[in-house]
Formats: structure tokens, sequence, C-alpha cells
């Protein structure tokens, strides 16, 4: 493990915060605020600290004369991305062995920041982990919290909670026995601190422990999400209660009649519990991609950050890669996506971004923008809709639409802005060139 810690952790040394006490005026470009209102042209914006303290327009609004001026003429401006479904503990390795016994160990001192890093680079301001080491991940999100290290604001489950036992996963990965011990291990993790809690293979659970599992969370204060697997687990995590789901689920057609109508039900019926849904679609379409086109991949902007012996140890697992595990069956899969998207929002879920980054040859530098551009480009959804779930959707899933996912006076101020009509080009997002997080300007 040395000969990859060593340089790692010299990258890392050199992450360095500088906070201003002048304003901030962005000033000029097209805002998109998150809520879905239409583009306001010749917008400012006037950041104070860490929150928006106005918004306007060129001649309505004025601007402070000790602000520090941001010209975003000829940008789309827009709230910082949220990522609901990140997997900080990997950066996309496809050997899920070499993974296991060279990166997992030094998750906490090297991946999980670095990932962080590349996330905000790439314009996500807020993002939710997808299960890791329970330690691991409150000190990386506390690291976050006090700007020791760059990325955007982590939202973690610790170790989600499931019912197979896999090798090496211990850490990251609890095994449920038993309804109590359901109830201990959710137990543990609210004491610990974390923010929701996850929970997988719920074919696989009895009533009881799932009944136990969401209780207890729920008793806690403690949102839960579950990753969708087949039809009969989907139905069991809505009729149990889950918040929310990651993913569309594994059988390749799409949802049938009975489950969408439990889902439409659910969906409706929501109350103070609305259902969330996270689709999780790019990772496959990007595996697709690449297989028929890698020259992405030596994008340098591809791999910016990362220290040319991850990069090397990234790229040989990944050009040997088929899809097994992760993207079983892509070919086949591909084409109902987009159907159980639509499906989705048909039965009025909250549907709200989440990429899947780091999974197997999907990098945290480019998953979020590609699952936007997914929506669109191959769904056909509009693209302010899609970024509204990057943004408001987002942060109303996880229950801080009043803090954040929106630009609007008293919100956090984490704002970004791309060259061009972002509404015509999502797939601009893939160049983002200017990150304001809680009120500092990272690029």
């Amino acid at each position: 493990m040395k000969w990859l810690l060593a340089p790692l952790l010299a990258v890392l040394a050199a992450a360095a915060f500088a906070a201003g006490d002048r304003p901030l005026a962005l000033v000029g470009g097209t805002l998109v605020d998150g809520y879905g209102n239409p583009p306001l042209r010749n917008s400012v914006i006037i950041v104070e600290g860490e929150r928006i303290a106005a918004v306007g327009t060129l001649g309505q609004l004025a601007i402070p004369a000790d602000a520090e001026v941001i010209s975003t003429e000829g940008m789309t401006v827009l709230p910082g991305l949220w990522d609901l479904r990140a997997h900080l503990a990997r950066l996309g390795h496809a050997d899920e062995g070499r993974w296991t016994e060279h990166y997992l160990p030094i998750a906490e001192r090297v991946v999980m920041p670095m990932a962080a890093a590349q996330l905000l680079a790439a314009g996500v301001t807020s993002a939710r982990d997808a299960g890791a080491p329970l330690t691991a991940s409150l000190r990386v999100r506390e690291r976050l919290r006090e700007r020791r290290i760059p990325g955007p604001t982590l939202f973690v489950p610790g170790p989600l909670l499931a019912k197979d036992r896999r090798p090496g996963a211990d850490t990251w990965r609890w095994t449920v026995a038993g309804a109590e011990d359901a109830r201990a291990k959710v137990r543990r993790l609210a004491d610990a601190g974390v923010d929701y809690v996850l929970l997988d293979d719920l074919g696989l659970w009895t009533d009881a422990e799932l009944t136990a599992a969401i209780g207890e969370a729920h008793t806690r204060g403690l949102p839960v999400e579950a990753v969708a697997g087949r039809e009969a687990a989907i139905a069991r995590a809505v009729e149990a209660g889950v918040d929310g789901l990651q993913g569309v689920g594994l059988d390749a057609a799409g949802y049938p009649e009975d489950l969408y109508r439990i889902i439409e039900r659910r969906a409706r019926d929501g109350g103070r519990r609305p259902l969330a849904w996270s689709p999780a679609l790019s990772g496959v379409f990007n595996f697709q991609d690449l297989q028929r086109n890698p020259e992405p991949l030596d994008d340098p902007a591809t791999m910016a950050g990362l220290p040319p012996i991850v990069v090397a140890d990234l790229l040989g697992p990944i050009s040997r890669f088929e899809g097994s595990g992760w993207y079983d069956m892509p070919a086949v899969r591909a084409p109902t996506l987009c159907t159980k998207l639509r499906q989705l929002d048909e039965a009025g879920v909250r549907l709200a971004v989440g990429s899947d980054s780091g999974a197997p040859a999907h990098l945290h530098s480019r998953a979020t923008w590609q699952e936007i551009d997914a929506w669109v480009r191959e769904c056909g959804m509009d693209p302010k809709r899609a970024i509204q779930a990057a943004t408001h959707d987002a942060a109303a899933a996880m229950r801080i639409e009043h803090l954040s996912g929106t630009i609007s006076p008293g919100k956090v101020a984490d704002i970004i802005a791309v060259r061009g009509d972002l509404l015509r080009h999502p797939a601009l997002l893939q160049r983002v060139d200017l990150v304001i997080h809680r009120g500092l300007r990272h690029r």
C-alpha cells in the first residue's frame, strides 16, 4: 500500500482555502434559479459570507462599492449541483479485488478526499455518499465541513445495511440478522451521527427486520433510503415506508402495472414523507459509450486531481472491464432505463439526480453531468426540469431546501456557471467555469 499512499498524501497536502472579507457580485449572466422559473437575463447575485444576500438584474440591483465583481457575461449561472448517489470510497476502479486490497484501507486519508475534490471541481457542491466505512465517512464529512479539504457538503449513511455477506465488505456493508439486530445497527449508526440510513438486498429481508430498521431510523429522525433491486424488492421498500430509492432496479422491462400503481399510490399519498427517487441511469450509458469510444478517458480533465500512479492503475482495469457485477446485460437494460424514468415521473415521485459516481468506469469528474445529460439527451426530459432535479429537488429530498438548492436571498451561496446556453446544451456542464461553495470561490 505504501506505493500508493505517499504520492496521494502529497497531492492532498496542497489543498488550501482563503476566505475573503469582501462581498462577491456575480454580474451579467443568465440565471437559472433551480425553482424552474424562467431564466433571468443580465442577472446580479450578491454574496456576503456564506449566504446569498440579494438577487436581481443590472440596473435594478445596486452592487456594493467594496464587492469583488465577477463577470458572468455569456454564462448560464445556476445553483451548485447535487449528487444523491456518489461512492466517495471508490474512484471508478473496475477491479473489485484490487480496490478492496489497496484503496479501501486508505479510504479516509486519500480516496474519499480525492473523490470529494473531483466532485467539487465538477460543480457538485452537495453530495450524498452511498456507503463507506463508518469512521472514514464521519471524519471526511467533518473535514469537509471545517474546510480542511476541498469538496462538497457531504451527507453520509456510513455502512449500508444488507443481508448478504461479501468478501472484504465488512467495514462498509453491515449484515443484518434478525429484527433486534436491525434495530441495534440502526441505533449504532444514529448514535454515531450519520445523516440517513441506506438499506440493500430488500428482497432478502424479513418483514420484521424491515419494519424494525425503518421504524428505529424514523424514531431517531433519520430518513431511510433503499437500493432498488428486483421488482418485488422495490414494492416491499415502497410499501414499507422508505423515504427514497436509489437506482431503477435490475429487471430489464419497465415497471409492470401492479408495481407502477404501488409507486403511484405512495407518491401521491406520501404526506409528510414524499417518495424521492434517484434513478442513477448514467452508469449504464457511460459504460456503453466507453465501449464504443474510450477517448474521453484520455482527456486530461477526466483524471484531473489524480496522481499519474492512480490514473495508470484505474485505466488498466477500465480498459478490460466487461460489465459483470455492476452492469449486467447493459445492452438489454439500456433501452428500458428511459421507460422507467418516464414511469417514475408520471407516477409523481420526487426525481432527484444521483449518478452512481465512483462505480466502475464512472468517474467523479464526469458522472453528475452525464446523469443530467442522459435524462435530456437519451430520455427527452426538458433541460430545465433536469437541472431542477439536480438542485432544488435534490435538496428537498434531503429536507434542506430552505437552505440550499436554489439561488435566492438567504440561501447558502453554492453557485456555479458555465459558458453558453445550458438550457439548450446540458452537456456544457462537463466544463464548469465557476464554482462557489459556501461563499468561497474554488474555480
